[in-house]
């Protein structure tokens, strides 16, 4: 999906769930598709492509690449690999926010329950009506389509305002939170957005919407059939007066990077305040401090990104300036994660160290005082985990931890010295048992570190230097020796 955004817009993945609350499930075995699944998981998630000519026409992908189907007397296949005519649908979405599926060769609604799922019905009831379960990180940068400008929190306003044009620092961060179909907006200091525009601290029926898609891009509709826009010279999120939504009531999800702050030995922040030149002379945390650390899909190394677009690049004689407009091999960084700081290797295979007069420049050989900084992340005060088996929710009747969950919990992330508190809901404290269970109810906070080995994905160590990793049980464990896909976390 393009954008007009600075990052990648988000591929528009989802599970549908019919009307006895069961996800539409797609078997490895013969393309079978069913309407069984109990959760969210990996043969639960479909992606939706629209077709290029007809922007109403959609395509239902599973996770194996294959697209639904079905033929004129309303058999339902999922094995087809390219989209065919049969695979074309189109969706009719409900005043309650599910939707029904049209077969678009053959009129046909489809629908049914567990393995008896056809697309036969010439009307819609209610079972041919599916809820829309977004299956992405929940965890975005919001654009909007029509003023090509996202989505911040304004404390000072007590709203949201859409006039960023870049998604920079804490403020810009969305959380959507999904409950019972709707969906809330949830900013980055655990407020709501009602749809007057008021940010409130109680879910209700004005802070949930349901969402719809149009041409590829998101709208959210309020409990009295308007859709949130931005209003007026500083985009005030809110409801409008339309019952229909055009462009302005338009919006992309992109992916939220990390954002960080790097303080020197010098005890300074790493700055671009001064110019060109990249220096650790600065004693508060700006947007001039703030850098978005984007990583390279193929070689795992880093960039870093300053709120003016451009990047960390490394010069003449070692210098580190922030010149570079483009992504190429001296804007490539390589971080080794040292505890409670972190060196960085530039391309020339020279550690970065900060100079007495706080420039920074890759000429070390080795790594001292000089060469280590404190990095911290700035964009996720609020942390929701999702590993390969699903997200990191309280277990319901112990003070553990399950990795496989459809739904999630929101922990605090407390920053520490170059290490994390993790915080529960119930305002404990994650630790480590001596088994090495992760367990959400200690009085006192204990170390963890984050670690960012490539892109979208975060490893979390605990103080015994092994990483968090889901077991086969689904329980969260602090016992992997090393990165590897269990160890690793959507963030």
């Amino acid at each position: 999906m393009s954008t007009n955004g600075i990052n990648k817009a988000l591929k528009l993945q989802f599970g549908l769930i019919n009307y006895e609350n069961r996800y539409l499930t797609a078997e490895a075995f013969g393309f079978k598709v069913n309407a069984s699944g109990i959760s969210l998981k990996k043969k639960q998630i479909w992606t939706l492509e629209q077709d290029e000519q007809d922007g109403q026409v959609v395509f239902l992908r599973s996770h194996l690449g294959r697209y639904l189907a079905s033929d004129k007397a309303g058999k339902i296949i999922c094995g087809a690999e390219k989209p065919e005519p049969e695979c074309r649908f189109l969706i009719v979405p409900q005043s309650d926010g599910r939707w029904a599926l049209q077969s678009e060769p053959y009129q046909r609604y489809f629908g049914g329950s567990a393995d008896y799922l056809s697309c036969f019905a010439q009307a819609i009831g209610e079972q041919e009506l599916w809820a829309v379960h977004l299956a992405l990180h929940p965890q975005a940068s919001l654009l909007s389509v029509a003023r090509k400008r996202y989505a911040h929190l304004s404390a000072s306003e007590g709203e949201i305002s859409v006039d960023s044009n870049i998604p920079w620092g804490v403020d810009s961060l969305v959380t959507l939170v999904y409950l019972d179909g709707k969906y809330s907006l949830k900013t980055c200091d655990s407020r709501f957005l009602s749809n007057d525009g008021k940010l409130v601290k109680e879910n209700s029926n004005t802070t949930s919407f349901t969402l719809e898609l149009k041409s590829g891009k998101l709208a959210f509709k309020d409990c009295d059939g308007k859709y949130l826009a931005p209003v007026g010279p500083t985009g005030t999120l809110r409801s409008g007066r339309c019952s229909k939504p055009g462009k302005d009531e338009l919006f992309d999800l992109e992916e939220s990077h990390p954002q960080v702050v790097f303080q020197a030995a010098n005890k300074r922040f790493v700055s671009v305040k001064q110019g060109v030149s990249i220096s650790a002379n600065q004693d508060v945390e700006t947007d001039m401090e703030t850098f978005q650390m984007e990583i390279d899909k193929e070689s795992k190394k880093s960039m870093f990104r300053t709120n003016g677009g451009s990047y960390w690049t490394l010069v003449t004689h070692g210098e580190i300036q922030s010149t570079a407009t483009e992504v190429e091999v001296n804007t490539m960084f390589n971080i080794e994660w040292r505890g409670h700081r972190v060196a960085l290797k530039a391309s020339n295979g020279k550690y970065v160290c900060t100079k007495k007069n706080g420039q920074l420049s890759a000429v070390s050989d080795t790594v001292g005082d000089d060469e280590l900084f404190l990095m911290k992340l700035i964009n996720r005060p609020m942390l929701i985990l999702q590993g390969e088996n699903g997200f990191v929710c309280h277990h319901k009747n112990s003070n553990t931890l399950d990795a496989n969950r459809s739904v999630y919990d929101i922990f605090s992330l407390l920053f520490n010295n170059g290490a994390y508190h993790i915080k529960s809901v119930n305002e404990k404290f994650w630790y480590i048992s001596s088994s090495g269970l992760v367990c959400s109810d200690g009085e006192k906070a204990e170390d963890f570190f984050l670690e960012f080995p490539e892109h979208g994905r975060v490893a979390v160590k605990g103080s015994n230097g092994k990483y968090l990793r889901g077991d086969q049980g689904g329980t969260l464990m602090c016992d992997g020796a090393s990165v590897d896909a269990s160890s690793l976390w959507e963030y």
